[in-house]
Order: structure tokens, then C-alpha cells, then sequence
């Protein structure tokens, strides 16, 4: 399977993670006709309250990164970064399942 597949644990500085998440949700409006992006899920932990979680599906590791280049996902990026604590990029090989 060549899938690129990613989780992201973002911690926002606290009280910030409600508008970190609006922000990164206007990211995945930009990201609707990214080419090679099959699934952008992004989700509030329901254990640690500065916690958000992103959920990536990319047709390859290429599509991916082309994305951190396009000039609409930048700015998303430049208008979160001061919301944000700590970034924990996990890095997945799909080996199979629904979705994929």
C-alpha cells in the first residue's frame, strides 16, 4: 500500500484550543481540492483539554509534502503557530482497511 498516513497531536497553549481548532478547520476547507488528499480529520481529545489530533490520508509522502507548500496552507500554518504549545508528528504505513 503506498498511502501516506499521519497523526498529528497538537497542543495548544492553554484556553487557546477552541480557536486553534477553527483555524485548522478553515485548513481543511483549503485542503477539500488538495491533490492527493484523501482524508483530513481533525478531532479534540476528550481527555486532555489542549489537545487537538489531526488525521491525514495522502495518496503518497509527495502529495503531502507538495501541500506544506502551497501558499493557502502556509498562511493556516503562520495563523496557528502562535496558538501552539508542542507539535507530535506521527508518521503511519497503511497496511489495509476500510477507507483505504
Amino acid at each position: 500500500m503506498s498511502k501516506f498516513v499521519m497523526l498529528g497531536k497538537l497542543t495548544a497553549h492553554p484556553g487557546q484550543r477552541d480557536e486553534l481548532a477553527r483555524l485548522m478547520l478553515e485548513s481543511s476547507e483549503s485542503l477539500e481540492a488538495m491533490e492527493g488528499c484523501l482524508q483530513y480529520i481533525l478531532s479534540e481529545s476528550a481527555d486532555e483539554p489542549d489537545v487537538l489530533w489531526i488525521s491525514e490520508i495522502w495518496e503518497s509522502a509527495e502529495a503531502h509534502a507538495a501541500s506544506l507548500k502551497d501558499e493557502n496552507v502556509l498562511a493556516i500554518i503562520s495563523r496557528c503557530r502562535p496558538l501552539i504549545a508542542a507539535v507530535t508528528p506521527v508518521k503511519l504505513r497503511a497496511l489495509g482497511g476500510k477507507g483505504l
